[in-house]
């Protein structure tokens, strides 16, 4: 193996040919600094192993052979049907590679390795594959404007796009930026986020041998504060996508400014998981921690407001908390593990000071409320936990904190729950239990949030808008409408004889 390659060998015994590298124009190179970025393993807290660093003349290298990709007629000029058979054939080899890739994001991240190739997997090759089917389906609109005139329109690639993944699912994200971006006739520059930097690695290897160009497709590994800022500031840069905290999605926007990039902005939230009293309260229970609890708690429209209307509530903490500690914390490659380590020390520190915080306030502890040694007395683990008599302006009922752990609050009427779910500067998701139709449709025309789940949490479809309202972001991931962001429209002016 070259020394930009590495045998990565998982728990369970799988040996992996690892690339390390920046992924520049279809070669997997060294990074101009001595620097190098290291993948910590959150389940043990050990070094897994050690990727190259992109500073400002890689970034200048990965944008200058994006920008002669956008203009080479061996990109430019593919058919839509040739550029949807490339996306295709992306997809089948990401499928063919499931078990790699989860097995390398598991080791980064601390995922849940049979739960998250199987639940992750088939979401990402849909991915890939509803939007390869779109390639050849983007289409303008004629004019008729007089006898004299008609107009047209285009719909055209925005050029060279930045794309800033999170640690919380490196592989999934990925795949809402790669298939709106190349469907479109876009180059694409993906940087992961220092958390978890492995898996995108192995993902530029399967789209190389897919057969895109050189430039089409990069990866740059990096710190966001040095190699995310160097793409969102690059003169040369047409669009930046961002899923991240809101705190960075402000300072992506502002710094995007420079050349005034489009920008699309999938940031934080606080989603409202409300239950009505006439609810099927199991189900509710069982849904509020899979929406809550599920990766760990890492989940940006994670249902962490659950609001309880006042009949139901003790019936429904009864089975709720029994859920919550039934629920198998573990190791990432055990078949039985429910709930890996957060991805991080600052994550697992992050929590812990938000659950400290929440009993000083006063919240009370149902279940949980500490950390967990893990198997070999190492790791970031973190009980499920779920606090009872939260209040409106408790940090955990205002602030994301990102990890397992659940504030239930009471309310008397539908206006009140409302009122509640609304109080947040974020407006990403919320979630609505309850048998009446009714009140279900009612309510969910009321809430100010961009996604609303009707007796369900975070089912989320590949063929159906993500994002949110107010601090959550801007634009949408997902569905038809993440098209918009990767395209430009022309107008194309006909004069038919008009003289003057």
């Amino acid at each position: 193996m070259s020394d930009l390659t590495i045998s990565l060998q998982t728990p369970d015994g799988k040996k992996i040919a690892l690339p390390t590298g920046l992924f520049i124009n279809n070669e997997f190179v060294k990074g101009s600094s001595e620097e190098k970025l290291t993948s910590i393993d959150p389940a043990t807290e050990q070094p897994i192993c050690s990727v190259e660093i992109a500073t400002a003349s890689d970034v200048d290298a990965a944008v200058q052979a994006a920008r002669a990709a956008f203009n080479d007629p061996a990109w430019r000029d593919l058919t839509p049907e040739e550029r949807s058979k490339l996306l295709h054939k992306a997809a089948d080899l990401v499928e063919k590679n499931l078990d790699e890739l989860f097995a390398i994001q598991s080791m980064d991240v601390g995922k849940p390795y049979a739960s998250s190739r199987d639940g992750e997997g088939g979401h990402l090759v849909g991915t890939l594959r509803y939007f390869a089917g779109w390639a050849d389906k983007i289409l303008g609109q004629t004019i008729p404007v007089s006898k004299d005139k008609f107009a047209y329109t285009l719909k055209q690639p925005v050029g060279v796009c930045g794309a800033i993944s999170p640690w919380n699912y490196p592989l999934t994200n990925s795949g809402w930026k790669l298939g709106p971006a190349l469907a479109t006739g876009n180059c694409i520059i993906l940087k992961p986020s220092e958390y978890s930097p492995l898996a995108a690695l192995y993902l530029a290897k399967l789209f190389k041998e897919a057969g895109y160009p050189p430039g089409v497709v990069q990866v740059l590994n990096g710190y966001g504060k040095d190699t995310g800022e160097l793409l969102t500031t690059h003169l040369d840069i047409d669009k930046i996508a961002f899923t991240g905290s809101t705190a960075t999605g402000r300072r992506i926007i502002k710094a995007a400014s420079v050349n005034m990039k489009k920008t699309t902005i999938e940031a934080g939230g606080k989603s409202a998981f409300i239950v009505f009293d006439d609810a099927d309260l199991e189900q509710a229970a069982k849904w509020a921690a899979f929406g809550g609890f599920g990766n760990s708690g890492q989940i940006c429209s994670a249902n962490s407001r659950i609001l309880v209307q006042e009949g139901a509530e003790e019936k429904f903490l009864n089975i709720f908390s029994g859920i919550a500690k039934g629920t198998k914390v573990g190791l990432p490659f055990d078949e039985a593990t429910q709930q890996g380590p957060q991805t991080s020390k600052m994550q697992y520190d992050k929590v812990l000071g938000y659950i400290e915080g929440a009993k000083a306030e006063g919240a009370k502890v149902v279940t949980g409320g500490g950390p967990l040694k893990g198997p070999a007395g190492k790791g970031y683990f973190i009980e499920p936990t779920i606090f009872s008599g939260v209040k409106s302006d408790m940090k955990i009922f205002q602030e994301e904190v990102f990890g397992p752990v659940l504030a239930v609050t009471t309310f008397k009427t539908e206006e009140e729950a409302v009122a509640l779910a609304n109080n947040s500067t974020y407006g990403l998701a919320a979630m609505i239990f309850t048998e009446n139709l009714k009140i279900a449709h009612r309510t969910a025309s009321r809430l100010q949030t961009g996604m609303v789940w009707i007796n369900e949490s975070n089912n989320t479809d590949y063929k159906i808008a993500f994002g949110g309202f107010k601090q959550s972001g801007l634009g949408r991931e997902l569905g038809e409408g993440a098209l918009e962001a990767y395209l430009e429209e022309k107008v194309v002016h006909v004069n038919l004889g008009l003289q003057l």
